[in-house]
């Protein structure tokens, strides 16, 4: 059995929250961007396209709920755990920054052209920067808990 003085302390609070936030906007995020005729009721897409759409959205839902699960539940290792979630919470948000990498992609379709931007940038790119941050700031406050 391992004496209280030699186990790591627990994850703070606010790192909890914010790996959170960046879960719960993992379920809902996809849902609020996608479920619209701009992707799953498009006209214009084909079902295989509109099945891979689908397929995203509940990767958010997967993702974020293993985020959830790994930053909540009680165990051995809390910090270990906490990690894990926090990456579940990123991969959604790193692959959807890649994809625009991938031949023929584009941020909008060409009928909506010059739409979705903040500043002229892509909003996808401006959510995956602020969610990346959010947790990276989350694995901070963590990683300064655990140094203590």
């Amino acid at each position: 059995m391992t004496s209280t003085a030699t186990q790591a302390p627990p994850v703070s609070l606010a790192a909890r929250l914010l790996v959170s936030v960046a879960a719960l906007f993992t379920i809902v995020g996809p849902f609020i961007a996608d479920w619209n005729e701009t992707h799953i009721y498009n006209p214009t897409w084909p079902p295989h396209a509109k099945f891979h759409n689908a397929q995203t959205m509940l990767l958010g839902v997967a993702l974020g709920a293993c985020a959830l699960y790994f930053v909540w539940t009680r165990g051995r290792d809390a910090r270990t755990r906490f990690l894990a979630g926090a990456v579940f919470a990123a991969l959604y948000w790193i692959t959807q920054m890649a994809s625009i990498t991938f031949p023929g992609t584009a941020f909008v379709d060409p009928e909506r052209a010059g739409t979705g931007q903040i500043s002229g940038i892509p909003v996808q790119l401006v959510i995956d920067v602020v969610l990346l941050l959010l947790l990276a700031a989350a694995v901070a406050l963590a990683s300064r808990r655990a140094s203590r």
